[in-house]
């Protein structure tokens, strides 16, 4: 008689176990991704109805791809679900909760997806995190960033091209953007700031740096080069469009189809960017197996897979509490009424006048409370507009990027920007001072905001206290104030005129905007 033993198949335990967990990680990511929904579809929104950020939709094929390519390396490396990063995904909870009550979308947006990788170290443990870090941190490309680089781009882009211009020999003649030679006007504008020529060659170059080189110091050079060289090209780009357009008579390169130039010339930047990276290339070299570590047997993997389980159900309670916490507190801010302005006028000095200095009017979203006063002291005229914002949500706030001073269609241009320190009540305030100017008349605006017994004119410092405001429970009250005068040559005109009347009529706005807030 012959007695057969059977040894259990450690290895195909394992594999199982392996499988679920993974399994496990992909049903968590999908339940904290419908969790946050509203935050999750505003990114696959902006996929859709931008060209600028439609590349998003190939962002997770690329990450997939690049993990996929990894999967020999994965093998090698036991799961082990960790208890640490719980402690940064409930800070990354918190972190959402504030850009939320701030109504700061983006953040809110990186927040999320800042999530999905935490959620695979705690799931799948520290090392097969760390060796699968560059994929996961490629999904943060998947967020549409880029607006805020518009500005400075555009003001960059018009340096470089008058410098260039002048640098040949033809006289310019700059303000703000806007630039005249012998031949005709020109203008930067957000088409012309490069901004998508800049997203697409990092978010390719940093695949590309990936695929190609396996050094971590040679990936970073070549990223930070798709960088510099989309920024550079573009101001070299504009540089001959204009060029193009003067030596032609102003025949070519003046409409569609100097952004048809502006592609044809990025995509030749990009091949030659890509051709000369190629030359210090490290994909064609063997890559090092990684080193098998960790305990093998069933008892590992079995342990494993409990331990995972009861991660997934610390994840969920940790990130579902957070989006109820928040619906909390909106709930409790809609139940406040639409408050009223009606500033009193207590000054002998300032008198109300019907007729405004111009056609200029400030552009908000939503629907604010807004107040607007045009006032005379002799020969002195300035404006005042005031908007307050209650119960915001996005679409409907304070700080928003539809908030701006000159509608495009106006026929108005904002041809300089800087900051003016006064005074208001024996207070030093630092406010935004903005020239804007018509073919026919010329505006000088002072912009700030104010947050009950707080004003700046810092707006990422408004969305921090707005949250922290909301956080305790004391409201999301803000408004924006606007003063405005009319000037011939030289703003200081204006500013004579705008000092002696924010002395005089700042305190009577400020006890309004204090009256309103006291509205429940």
């Amino acid at each position: 008689m012959t007695t057969q033993i059977e040894f259990p198949n450690v290895a195909h335990d394992k594999v199982t176990n392996k499988g679920i967990n993974l399994l496990l990680t992909l049903a968590v990511i999908t339940l904290v991704l419908a969790i946050y929904h509203e935050t999750a579809w505003s990114i696959v929104e902006i996929w859709m109805r931008s060209d600028t950020y439609a590349h998003g939709f190939l962002i997770i094929p690329f990450s997939l791809y690049m993990i996929w390519d990894r999967r020999e390396t994965l093998k090698t490396i036991p799961d082990q679900p960790d208890y640490l990063p719980l402690l940064l995904l409930a800070g990354l909870g918190f972190g959402w909760l504030l850009a939320t009550l701030a109504s700061v979308m983006i953040v809110q947006q990186y927040v999320l997806v800042a999530m999905l990788p935490v959620i695979v170290w705690a799931m799948l443990g520290s090392r097969i995190f760390v060796a699968t870090i560059f994929p996961l941190a490629y999904l943060l490309f998947a967020v549409p960033f880029g607006d805020s680089l518009i500005p400075p781009l555009i003001n960059f882009t018009a340096d470089f091209t008058v410098g260039a211009l002048q640098l040949t020999g033809i006289p310019v003649y700059r303000e703000g953007s806007f630039f005249s030679i012998p031949s005709g006007n020109w203008s930067v504008v957000e088409a012309c700031s490069g901004v998508r020529y800049l997203i697409a060659s990092v978010t390719l170059g940093t695949l590309y740096a990936y695929l190609t080189y396996q050094s971590l110091s040679r990936r970073i050079i070549f990223i930070v080069l798709s960088i510099i060289v989309p920024i550079i090209a573009n101001g070299l780009r504009a540089y001959l469009i204009v060029m193009t357009g003067h030596l032609s008579g102003m025949t070519l390169a003046v409409g569609i189809d100097h952004l048809i130039y502006g592609w044809i010339f990025f995509g030749i930047v990009m091949l030659l960017l890509f051709w000369a990276g190629s030359f210090w290339r490290e994909d064609q070299q063997p890559i090092k197996p990684a080193i098998r570590t960790g305990q093998t047997g069933t008892s590992q993997a079995s342990v494993s897979s409990k331990a995972t389980l009861g991660i997934a159900g610390l994840i969920t309670v940790i990130t579902a509490i957070w989006p109820l916490y928040a619906q909390h507190l909106s709930t409790s801010l809609d139940q406040q009424s639409i408050p009223t302005l009606n500033i009193i006028n207590h000054s002998d000095k300032w008198q109300s006048e019907m007729a405004p200095l111009s056609d200029w009017t400030p552009v908000y979203v939503g629907t604010p409370v807004q107040y607007t006063g045009h006032y005379s002291n002799n020969d002195q005229h300035v404006s005042v507009y005031v908007t307050y914002y209650r119960n915001q949500k996005q679409g409907n706030e304070l700080i928003n990027y539809g908030n701006i001073l000159i509608d495009g269609n106006s026929g108005w241009s904002n041809v300089g920007s800087s900051r003016q320190n006064i005074s208001v009540d024996n207070t030093e305030l630092t406010v935004t001072q903005n020239q804007l100017r018509t073919s026919t008349d010329r505006l000088l605006t002072w912009r700030w905001w104010w947050l009950g017994d707080y004003e700046t004119s810092n707006p990422y410092m408004v969305k921090f206290l707005m949250a922290i405001n909301q956080l305790f429970g004391q409201g999301d009250d803000g408004a924006e104030i606007i003063i405005a005068a009319n000037y011939e040559i030289d703003p200081q005109e204006a500013i004579f005129s705008m000092r002696q009347f924010v002395a005089d009529m700042m305190p009577a706005i400020r006890e309004d905007l204090h009256s309103a807030k006291n509205q429940k």
